[in-house]
């Protein structure tokens, strides 16, 4: 093994840091713990990679907590490309039916002054923010008024 850290999968949702420190302590010095919330899964890191391997071969596949472990040599992060671009799906292109101005104001399909379907923030569909309640995301009714 070339490196120090550990990969620990499968881990119970209950887990402590604490609680897997003192599990991988049994078999070296460990530097760090470090738990991903709500995901299952964390990394330790061991003093020396002769440490990690022992602790990997002692580990892995044993049941802790009610779980089958699965520990493996923690792969370095890979930097995320740049070049990859998330598709706009029309935001900010004028709505649906077709680019800038494409069918009512702000674009929209079904067309005509103030026509049709504008996307997330169309303040015509009664939401918190519509221009027909009272600003205050309720309507005042009765008692007294």
């Amino acid at each position: 093994m070339q490196g120090s850290k550990l990969y620990v999968g499968n881990l119970s949702y209950s887990v402590s840091d604490w609680q897997l420190k003192d599990l991988f302590s049994n078999h070296g010095e460990v530097k760090q713990v470090t738990l991903i919330q709500g995901k299952g899964f964390g990394f330790v890191e061991m003093a020396t990679p002769e440490a990690a391997e022992k602790a990997k071969e002692a580990l892995n596949g044993t049941e802790w907590e009610g779980r089958t472990l699965k520990i493996d040599e923690a792969r370095p992060m890979t930097p995320k490309s740049q070049d990859f671009k998330k598709p706009s799906w029309g935001h900010n292109k004028g709505g649906f039916g077709g680019g800038h101005g494409g069918g009512g104001y702000g674009g929209g399909y079904g067309g005509g002054h103030g026509g049709g379907f504008r996307g997330r923030n169309d303040d015509r569909r009664g939401g918190r923010n519509s221009r027909g309640s009272s600003g205050r995301g309720f309507q005042r009714r009765g008692f007294g008024s």
